[in-house]
């Protein structure tokens, strides 16, 4: 099979086949970032793990995955895009069984740091591969499937993994990708081309290691951030202190890629396209906000109305079936006319989707309530995936295809992860003081020796996300009324938190919108409608 040369023409006659091969591994890794969420009372319970470190398993993938994007994005520039996600996939799939075999709380973190890596490897690939064998007129349309595979995913792990959980052990959550993965490494080489850059680049060494340190240092003070309340994690070493060391490193990262220039790990060539600067700014911000709208509805419906995982990820199923066929037609849209519009419409409407959560969700709302901010949001969301993707990567040199995916990948992992942490805060906050609230209102229902301990330990709960512990020692018909005003007033406090973090998402995403603004509609994106249009 002859080699693909990212500089010249497409090569291949076949670019569709390949792009659906290469996401399938993209779809199993995404699909396991979430799936395992659904089984934390399954480990603590079978595999007798600590709170803790189910926390670790679920967030030691998220770490690994995060800080590894630039590396491996240039690692694809380096050895070709078709061996680094066959490779990838070859990791992820060998994790997986290792998973699935893990007889301890520590081999499961092991195995799933190594799924980690091996998601981290093929990521990149995927997004290299669409500007290496499509034609730009077609890069819109193919940049849709990759953004309907965003979308489904994550909503599609937490329904699959509550029926295996129903069906079958919890190992199979990780069992089930190993055909996938035998299947998807087997169909790469055989179908795929070997993918390379147009000249060979050699690894900045020193470059990586000072970008994953770096990293490091700020993904993980933004992940355990809450869990050490932003203090000391141990000895002299602070979680205020992990992240100012890890800017500190990124720094020099930065210095030294100025410095290396043509075989920089994170070219800063990359960024003299103002579309790929302004593309990456785009997407930190629209990740910050976007992260709240499945953060906080899960919560909301698990631990307000009492939904299962599976019946969660049911209410959301629709929303992700939405997002993944608008995100197709999406990118047709963005073939004929450029995405800058397309997206500053998705990201305009998914403010008003969050927006109409806000006002229509209350403390007994069911799912049916919350179907027309889900239509906006799904549909919207369909509209912002593909458009971004296409726009961000509009003018970057196609040798330089594998670095831009990682470092625009890592940007906006870091932008989630801060959204998480901000949004995780802010809820919290916010949930400390409206349920307090809601239990002085409530407190009077209750016998007045119990009335000062409801409210106090209301306020504890908030921290939990949880309604206050029940009182030792209650009759049964206390028992009954205190669990009643305690699920009332909980109900009635998270909701009011609830919908100040939905409407600060919507600003943020609003934000994002008018940063689209800066995009450039060059030459590009011209040819790319006036080929449409003959079309």
């Amino acid at each position: 099979m002859p080699e693909v040369k990212s500089a010249a023409p497409p090569a291949t006659q076949r670019p569709w086949p390949v792009l659906a091969i290469m996401c399938i591994g993209f779809f199993m890794s995404l699909l396991d970032g979430s799936i395992v969420n659904v089984a934390i009372p399954t480990l603590i319970h079978n595999l007798g793990a600590s709170y803790d470190q189910v926390l670790w398993i679920i967030d030691g993938y998220l770490l690994v995955f995060s800080v590894l994007l630039i590396t491996t994005g240039r690692l694809g520039d380096v050895f070709g895009y078709r061996r680094l996600y066959v490779l990838g996939v070859v990791v992820f799939t060998v994790a997986s069984a290792l998973c699935g075999l893990a007889g301890s709380p520590s081999q499961l973190l092991a195995a799933r740091l190594l799924q980690g890596l091996g998601g981290a490897l093929l990521f990149p690939q995927v997004i290299s591969a669409i500007l290496t064998i499509f034609a730009p007129p077609l890069r819109g349309r193919a940049f849709g499937v990759f953004g309907a595979i965003v979308g489904f995913a994550p909503i599609v792990g937490p329904v699959l993994g509550g029926f295996l959980l129903a069906h079958l052990d919890w190992r199979w959550i990780f069992f089930i990708n190993v055909p996938i993965g035998i299947i998807a490494a087997v169909l790469a080489l055989t179908v795929a081309p070997p993918m390379r850059p147009y000249r060979r680049h050699r690894l900045d060494l020193a470059g990586v290691a000072l970008a994953t340190a770096g990293l490091s240092g700020i993904v993980f003070g933004l992940i355990e951030g809450e869990r050490y309340g932003w203090g000391t994690v141990t000895g002299p070493v602070s979680i205020p202190s992990v992240i100012v060391a890890g800017v500190a490193l990124l720094a020099a990262f930065l210095i030294r890629q100025r410095r290396r220039r043509e075989e920089a790990l994170m070219p800063p060539a990359l960024f003299g396209a103002r579309n790929f600067a302004v593309g990456n700014g785009v997407g930190f911000v629209f990740q910050l906000g976007m992260i709240g709208i499945t953060f906080v509805l899960v919560l909301y419906l698990q631990t307000v109305r009492g939904y299962s995982a599976l019946e969660t990820g049911l209410v959301l199923l629709p929303n992700a079936v939405l997002t993944a066929a608008g995100s197709a037609y999406a990118g047709r849209l963005s073939d004929a006319f450029g995405g800058k519009y397309i997206l500053m419409t998705g990201m305009t409407l998914l403010a008003a989707g969050l927006l109409a959560l806000a006002a229509l969700a209350g403390p007994g709302s069911g799912a049916w309530s919350l179907l027309p901010g889900l239509t906006i949001i799904g549909l919207a969301s369909g509209a912002t995936f593909a458009p971004l993707q296409q726009a961000t990567m509009d003018g970057v040199d196609p040798r330089l295809a594998g670095a831009a995916s990682g470092v625009s990948g890592t940007i906006r992992q870091v932008g989630g992860v801060l959204g998480t942490a901000v949004l995780g805060a802010l809820l919290s906050a916010r949930l400390s003081s409206t349920l307090r609230g809601a239990a002085e209102e409530r407190a009077g229902r209750l016998p007045e020796n119990l009335r000062a301990q409801f409210i106090e330990s209301s306020t504890v709960a908030a921290h939990h996300y949880s309604a206050p512990t029940l009182p030792g020692g209650l009759d049964p018909a206390t028992t009954s009324l205190y669990e009643r005003v305690s699920a009332d007033a909980f109900a009635a406090g998270f909701v009011g938190a609830m919908q100040t973090t939905l409407v600060a998402c919507a600003v943020v995403l609003v934000a994002a919108a008018l940063l689209c603004f800066l995009f450039k509609t060059g030459p590009v994106q011209n040819r790319q409608a006036e080929t449409a249009r003959r079309d």
